[in-house]
């Protein structure tokens, strides 16, 4: 096993190499970066007596509105002095070849060194970590609620497969796959968080603002209370692919001929579900818990952090695409490619552990 985590540890390499530079490469050939961002401030405000330059080759402007303005920056650097263009081009790393820039990047990658962030000057790595404990809880209870929903519903619409049980619960899976998560955000705020009609859930933050001065028991609550409705909207999207596939592997592993074999020894229903068919069936399920947990941190929460003003990672992804913030856009895919693939490979260790007859070194993987 330890010579098959160490070639997926060295694939890893090209794998997240490859990530990197196609999205390099994307992103810079997009139009609005940086540099035309600013250009289109300073195009818009005063900028003779009102621009100075700081001595590390910063710019700093002084909300001092002109007649008209260039909001799109689609001109260029019409009109803004070479030097000050030098500046600006410096300040944000422009100055230099975009196949330098990119090397550069990487270099620094390896050592973990992210970059600072172009609107709030402060290190990628800070703003990452401060930012992960919001998303670590949306992910962590909405991913442990699914399962303990899913699971549960998967296996009783297998073993009454074709029942009124099973055909009433498909339609509340269909409805909960067919509608997207922010959906049942938006009508749990307009129900529950003062929309149009109760206000019993706040509508932002974790915390309320004395939870510093709460006890134990009160800060455990105030926590449930602020969480419950996000988790409520990511479970309520989030459950219906699982509870199908869980009742799809248990449907497949009880027609197997060693159940029938089982049964035919005399071995109670329950015992033949829950003593043969649960660890095979389970399988996929247990070992997908890595990944399924990753796809809700990451991708899930978005608009979820959005729409009840949750500081996570999602959010801060979603600003720095909306700001053309270069080191914090690349800098989180930097860490989310990563966590996917360790991701990946700890969801194939979970099969081992499920099930110890799994052998990837013997199947040469």
């Amino acid at each position: 096993m330890t010579a098959y985590i160490l070639r997926r540890l060295l694939l890893m390499i090209p794998t997240l190499l490859g990530i990197m530079t196609i999205n390099f490469f994307i992103i810079q050939a997009a139009p609005g970066g940086p540099v035309d961002q600013v250009i289109a401030k300073i195009q818009g405000r005063d900028v003779d007596a009102t621009t100075r330059f700081s001595g590390g080759g910063g710019v700093e402007v002084r909300d001092t509105p002109q007649s008209s303005t260039d909001p799109g920056g689609s001109r260029g650097a019409r009109g803004i002095p070479p030097e000050l263009l030098e500046r600006i081009k410096k300040q944000y790393g422009f100055d230099k070849p975009i196949h330098e820039r990119f090397f550069l990047m990487l270099r620094d990658y390896v050592v973990f060194d992210l970059g600072e962030s172009f609107q709030s000057n402060t290190k990628v790595v800070d703003l990452v970590i401060s930012k992960m404990p919001v998303s670590i809880t949306l992910g962590l209870w909405t991913t442990l609620l699914i399962y303990l929903i899913s699971i549960p519903l998967g296996i009783a619409k297998a073993v009454r497969d074709g029942s009124r049980f099973d055909v009433m619960s498909s339609a509340v899976v269909v409805v909960g796959n067919a509608v997207p998560s922010f959906l049942f955000a938006l009508l749990l705020v307009v129900l529950f968080a003062g929309g149009s009609f109760w206000q019993i859930f706040p509508l932002r933050g974790l915390t309320s603002d004395n939870w510093a001065e709460l006890s134990l028991v009160g800060k455990a609550v105030d926590y449930l209370w602020h969480i419950a409705l996000p988790v409520l909207a990511m479970v309520i999207g989030g459950f219906a692919t699982l509870a199908m596939l869980t009742k799809n592997s248990f449907i497949e592993e009880i027609g197997k001929q060693y159940v029938q074999t089982a049964r035919a020894k005399g071995l109670s229903d329950r015992r033949v579900l829950y003593g043969h068919v649960f660890r095979n069936a389970m399988l996929i399920v247990v070992a997908g818990f890595p990944s399924a947990f990753l796809s809700v941190l990451f991708t899930g929460s978005l608009l979820i952090e959005v729409i009840f003003s949750l500081d996570g990672l999602g959010y801060l992804g979603f600003n720095a695409a909306l700001n053309r913030d270069y080191p914090v856009m690349f800098g989180t895919l930097w860490v989310f490619g990563l966590l996917g693939l360790l991701m990946g490979l700890l969801g194939d260790l979970m099969y081992v552990v499920v099930d110890p007859r799994i052998d990837f070194e013997a199947r040469g993987a």
